[in-house]
C-alpha cells in the first residue's frame, strides 16, 4: 500500500476529520483550541517552544533511495540523508499518533500559480493553526488542475507540530543532542514516495520550506527553474526578479509602488514565464517600521474582525492589551508574520507574468569592497548564482564587528537539493534564450567596512535598481573589475558617479586592496571546496573572484 493510501485509511478510521474547512472556521477553531490569541488588530498571535523559533536545519533530512540518489547533491551540508528504514519508522509513528488524535484537519491546496505545473499537496495535521497557515501560504486548487504535469503526483505532508519522537527508539538513527540522546524533532522529505513529515517543530516555516524544497527537486526534471526570489512587473509588462538572502533588501526593494508584486519569496521560470508558488507572504517582523515597510505592516496590523483577518504573528512580544512590540527580540529575533498576498495594495492577482528582462542579485557586503551595482555577463551571472554571497555581522553591536562571509548557493542553499550544475545550467540557458540582463546590487557598505564606512543609502540603491530596470545602463561605459570579475558602470542617472567605484570611496586605497583581496580569496576557497569536483564549466569557474 502506498503512503497516500495509508494516510487515507488512517483518516477513514478517525472520529473527527475536518476536510477543507472554510477559512473562517479554521480561524475560529485555532482560537477555540487555544492555539492562538486574538490581537487588538484581529490578527492571531501564537508562540512556540524555544526549539521551534526557527527552522531546524540539522534535523531536516532527505530519505536516501536508489531512484533519486544520483539527482541529489549529498556533498551539500544541507542535504542530510536518512535511511529508508528510519523513515518508515517515523512515518509509522506519525500515522499512529495522528490516528489517535481527537480531531484532525486536512487541507488540499497547490503550489504554483501556473496550473500547467501546480503541485497538489494534502496537509494532514492536528492543529487548526497549521491548517490556516497552509491556507495563507499555499494556493487554492485551480479549476483546471487536471492539466498540471503533477496531476497524479501529488504530495502528502503530515504535520505534528507539538508531538515529539521517542528518543530511545531513534538512538543511533537521528542526530544526538548535547545530552547524548537522539533528537526528538525531525523534518523529513521522501522525494520518491512524495511524503513529508514535520514532527516536533511548531515553527510554521518548517511546513513552508519543506514544500519549497520539494518544488526545487521536482521542477528541474520537467524543465522548470525554481528560484528563491521575489518578482514584480511594471505597467509596461517589464518583469524583474530579485534574488537575495535575509538582510539584503529583497522584500524592501521588490515592494515598489510603481510595480505590481507577483510574490516575495518563491517562483518558477518555465517556457511560459514566471509564476509565484505561494498564496501569501511569511515576513520577518522584528524591528518592522510602518513608514519604511507600510505594505507589510498594514497586512499584519490592519484592524478587522478576527474571523476576517487570518494573519498569523509568530513569536513576537505581546502585551495584555493585545498590542505587539516588534522591537523587542527577547523571545526571538526571528518573529514572523504570515498573511495573504491579497492584503497588499499593489499586486498582480494572477501571480504569473512573462519572462524577466532584468534579474538582480542582492548582496549586503559588509566589507565595503563591492560596487553598489555592477553588470554580469552570462558566465559571471552563473558564477554569482552558484556562490550566493552576502555577509553577516559577527558579535554584538558593542562587540566584534568583523564581517562573516556567507555563501548560500542559488541564494537558498538549504532548499536546493539537486546537483549544482542543474540550477546554474538552467539559468544560463534561460538568460541566453530570453536575453535577460543580470546585475549585482550591493545593499551593504561603502567607503569602508562595517564600523568604518556607511550602509548604502536606500534612495541611491532604488535609483540604481530603477536605472537597471528601465534600460538606462545599456549604453553607458563599463569598467572591468579585475578582482571580482564584474563590470562597473561609470555613470547612472540620479546617482553621484563618485560612489560607483568602491575603491574611490575609501580614503585608504591600500586598505581597500587588502580587504578586496581577502574577500576574493574566501570566494576562491569556497568555490574549490563546494564545486571543485562538480563539473562546473571552466568558463564559469574562471569568473570566480580570486582565480
Amino acid at each position: 500500500m502506498n503512503k497516500r493510501a495509508v494516510v487515507d485509511k488512517m483518516l477513514a478510521g478517525c472520529n473527527q476529520v475536518a476536510v477543507n474547512l472554510e477559512r473562517k472556521e479554521m480561524i475560529r477553531a485555532a482560537v477555540a483550541n487555544r492555539e492562538a490569541m486574538v490581537a487588538a488588530s484581529g490578527a492571531l498571535a501564537t508562540w512556540t517552544p524555544a526549539e521551534s523559533t526557527g527552522r531546524s536545519p540539522k534535523d531536516t533530512l532527505i530519505v536516501r533511495r536508489a531512484a533519486s540518489e544520483a539527482l541529489i547533491d549529498w556533498d551539500s551540508p544541507n542535504n542530510i540523508p536518512v535511511s529508508e528504514e528510519t523513515f518508515e519508522m517515523i512515518f509509522a509513528d506519525a500515522v499512529k499518533v495522528l490516528g489517535d488524535k481527537e480531531k484532525l484537519y486536512v487541507t488540499d491546496r497547490v503550489l504554483g500559480a501556473d496550473a500547467a505545473y501546480a503541485l497538489p499537496v494534502r496537509v494532514v495535521t492536528d492543529k487548526a493553526l497549521t491548517a490556516l497557515f497552509t491556507d495563507n501560504m499555499f494556493r487554492p486548487v485551480p479549476d483546471d488542475l487536471e492539466r498540471t504535469l503533477f496531476f497524479d503526483k501529488g504530495f502528502t505532508l503530515l504535520a505534528l507540530p507539538y508531538d515529539k519522537l521517542e528518543r530511545e527508539r531513534y538512538q543511533g538513527r537521528l542526530r544526538n543532542l548535547a545530552d547524548g540522546k537522539a533528537s526528538d524533532l525531525v523534518v523529513v522529505i521522501d522525494l520518491d514516495q512524495r511524503v513529508g513529515i514535520v514532527y516536533g517543530s511548531a515553527y510554521c516555516g518548517s511546513v513552508k520550506k519543506l514544500m519549497f524544497s520539494v518544488m526545487n527537486y521536482m521542477l528541474p526534471a520537467v524543465g522548470i527553474l525554481p528560484l528563491h526570489c521575489s518578482a514584480n512587473e511594471g505597467p509596461d509588462g517589464h518583469v524583474a526578479l530579485l534574488l537575495g538572502l535575509s538582510g539584503t533588501g529583497k522584500t524592501t526593494l521588490s515592494a515598489d509602488p510603481e510595480r505590481a508584486l507577483l510574490g516575495d519569496d518563491e517562483h518558477g521560470w518555465s517556457d511560459a514565464g514566471i509564476a509565484n508558488f505561494e498564496n501569501g507572504c511569511y515576513a520577518k517582523m522584528i524591528n518592522i517600521d510602518p513608514e519604511a515597510e507600510p505594505e507589510i505592516y498594514h497586512a499584519i496590523m490592519h484592524v478587522d474582525d478576527y474571523l476576517e483577518h487570518g494573519s498569523i504573528i509568530e513569536n513576537a512580544m505581546f502585551y495584555p492589551d493585545g498590542h505587539f512590540d516588534f522591537n523587542d527580540e527577547r523571545l526571538t529575533p526571528n518573529s514572523r508574520g504570515s498573511y495573504l498576498l491579497s492584503e497588499l495594495s499593489n499586486i498582480k492577482p494572477s501571480s504569473v507574468a512573462g519572462h524577466p528582462q532584468t534579474i538582480l542579485f542582492l548582496t549586503a557586503d559588509a566589507n565595503g569592497v563591492l560596487p553598489p551595482l555592477s553588470k554580469l555577463d552570462p558566465e559571471q551571472a552563473m558564477l554569482w548564482f552558484l556562490m550566493g554571497y552576502t555577509s553577516k555581522l559577527a558579535g554584538t553591536e558593542t562587540g566584534i564587528v568583523e564581517p562573516v562571509t556567507t555563501f548560500s548557493r542559488f541564494f537558498g542553499e538549504p532548499f536546493m537539493p539537486c546537483n549544482p550544475d542543474v540550477y546554474a545550467g538552467m539559468l544560463g540557458s534561460r538568460m541566453e534564450t530570453y536575453k535577460s540582463e543580470v546585475f549585482l546590487v550591493n545593499t551593504g557598505w561603502s567607503g569602508g567596512p562595517f564600523g568604518e564606512g556607511k550602509r548604502m543609502n536606500i534612495k541611491l540603491t532604488r535609483a540604481l535598481v530603477k536605472a537597471a530596470m528601465n534600460g538606462d545602463l545599456k549604453d553607458v561605459t563599463y569598467l572591468d573589475d579585475k578582482i571580482f570579475h564584474v563590470k562597473i558602470p561609470q555613470s547612472c542617472p540620479g546617482v553621484p558617479s563618485q560612489i560607483l567605484n568602491p575603491r574611490d570611496t575609501w580614503q585608504d586605497k591600500e586598505a581597500y586592496d587588502r580587504r578586496a583581496r581577502k574577500l576574493a580569496a574566501e570566494f576562491a576557497a569556497h568555490f574549490a571546496k563546494a564545486y571543485g569536483h562538480k563539473g562546473i564549466a571552466p568558463e564559469i569557474a574562471a569568473q570566480c573572484p580570486g582565480r
